[in-house]
């Protein structure tokens, strides 16, 4: 069985990594059909989102207490999930250069807890080559 029917079927999950403006509303999204993990490093946004508080303002408070998904800043509970989508911010520093470190730091994060046969989709916006470069 591939990787997407075991996913639809609820026997792997996905994760989200970073649950901000893009990563919060893919999470509720994906877990209205499959089983979810929503990661974030930040305990207090992790901590309102558990009860029910949208501080994005992106799928709003309701949505949050409906959802399914699993919000968590423990980063073993990546261990859980076989596809991983990584939804960090990427900020342009003064002299406009992208500041990397959002996406290195997920990198390193989910690099620590991935399972063989996990994929790994960067959903962050980053310059060609930056994912054979900087977070493989």
């Amino acid at each position: 069985m591939n990787l997407f029917k075991t996913i639809k079927l609820k026997k792997e999950r996905i994760s989200v990594i970073g649950l901000g403006y893009v990563g919060l509303p893919l999470a509720v999204s994906f877990a209205k059909v499959v089983d979810v993990i929503g990661f974030d490093i930040a305990k207090d946004k992790v901590k309102n989102y558990l009860n029910g508080i949208d501080v994005t303002k992106e799928v709003g408070n309701d949505a949050l207490k409906k959802t399914t998904a699993l919000f968590t800043s423990n980063e073993e509970d990546l261990r859980k999930a076989k596809f991983h989508i990584v939804a960090v911010p990427t900020p342009i520093n003064k002299d406009k250069t992208p500041n990397l470190n959002p996406v290195i730091g997920a990198s390193k994060t989910l690099g620590k807890n991935l399972t063989k046969g996990s994929i790994v989709v960067y959903e962050s916006t980053v310059y060609p080559g930056v994912t054979e470069e900087v977070c493989v």
